[in-house]
């Protein structure tokens, strides 16, 4: 891998993201600019941060295109960092200017800095998944009974995975009991020894990692589908993962270079769906995740480029299901409309 002036990645530590941050779709939404920047407006500097996992997947074709000096309309650097504490200070004091991050840590950065970031593009949508030792759930309604092994207690994937249970007619504490662990490992050892009527909730790529040691490890429920498959009327919402920000001062002064961005995020997110074996090895080559790994969890992974209206409404939505179950998940409050860049 060759990093040149305009490219700096900083691999922050080995550990994967956590599950709140974890994620990875299969669309690419249009950019909310129609035009193009104009070819002569002068380049300015565009420091981006990402996290180790699938939010940050979407963008290895963007950095190796500027790695390789394809893209300079723009000075555009990249840096991955293993979680997101390391980010949230650098977005306060004004170290980075686009950064992607967990859906409601953008919410919560918005609150806490009255507006000093926006959203302009969802970039994950939900890695979850129910798994098995066996092939007894086809269903939500095939959990009843059933002890579900996760880790995320009283974070965003509590809360996805409860909004799908209630959603179906289940009850936390009477038709299904969930056990929580401090690590998916734990949910992938309890699921193995546990006797009978047990299932895991795994984000991807663990669940890729999990299977490779354990191969009678079944995908039983993608929560993805389940969250959509309950949505009903007005209910537009989508189980996310990820977005992209920017600091707010930076999108009013340069509004030029924040449509170029996104649309360089867009075309490798096509890139990164359509040639799953290239992107795996970039993928590698940043050291996001092992490029073996990625090449099997990338289709699962969810990874998008959503846009405009669309990005509003799905994640208005999702972030309204959060504060119905803790209104701190978001940082106190569903953002306001001025929030969504674009929309």
């Amino acid at each position: 891998m060759r990093v040149d002036r305009r490219t700096f990645l900083k691999i922050a530590g080995a550990g994967s993201a956590s599950l709140a941050l974890a994620a990875c779709g299969t669309t690419a939404q249009e950019p909310a600019a129609e035009e193009e920047p104009a070819a002569d407006a002068e380049p300015v500097a565009v420091r981006t941060a990402a996290l180790k996992g699938p939010t940050a997947m979407g963008l290895v074709r963007f950095m190796s295109e500027v790695d390789a000096g394809n893209l300079a309309d723009n000075d555009y650097t990249f840096e991955i960092y293993a979680a997101p504490d390391e980010i949230t200070p650098l977005i306060a004091k004004e170290g980075v200017d686009i950064a992607a991050v967990p859906a409601n840590l953008a919410a919560t950065l918005y609150n806490k800095t009255e507006g000093g970031v926006r959203v302009i593009a969802i970039n994950t949508l939900g890695v979850l998944y129910i798994c098995e030792l066996g092939d007894t759930v086809r269903s939500v309604e095939d959990l009843r009974g059933k002890t579900i092994y996760a880790s995320g207690k009283g974070s965003t994937p509590e809360y996805g995975l409860q909004y799908v249970l209630e959603k179906n007619g289940l009850t936390v504490g009477e038709d299904v009991t969930i056990e929580w662990k401090s690590e998916h490992a734990e949910c992938v050892q309890a699921l193995a020894t546990a006797e009978g009527e047990a299932v895991a909730m795994l984000p991807q790529p663990f669940v890729t990692t999990a299977q490779a040691q354990n191969d009678k490890i079944r995908v039983a429920l993608d929560l993805t589908e389940e969250w959509d498959r309950v949505q009903t009327g007005d209910e537009t919402s989508s189980m996310i993962t990820g977005v992209a920000v920017v600091r707010s001062a930076f999108a009013d002064e340069n509004p030029a270079a924040v449509d170029a961005f996104l649309a360089h995020y867009a075309e490798s997110v096509d890139f990164v769906n359509e040639n799953v074996a290239d992107a795996a090895q970039l993928v590698g080559d940043y050291d996001i995740v092992p490029a073996h790994v990625a090449e099997k969890a990338l289709p699962e992974c969810n990874i998008v480029c959503v846009t405009g209206e669309d990005m509003k409404e799905r994640l208005s939505g999702y972030l309204a299901v959060l504060a119905d179950q803790n209104a701190e998940a978001v940082g106190g409050a569903v953002p306001g409309d001025d929030f969504y860049y674009g929309a």
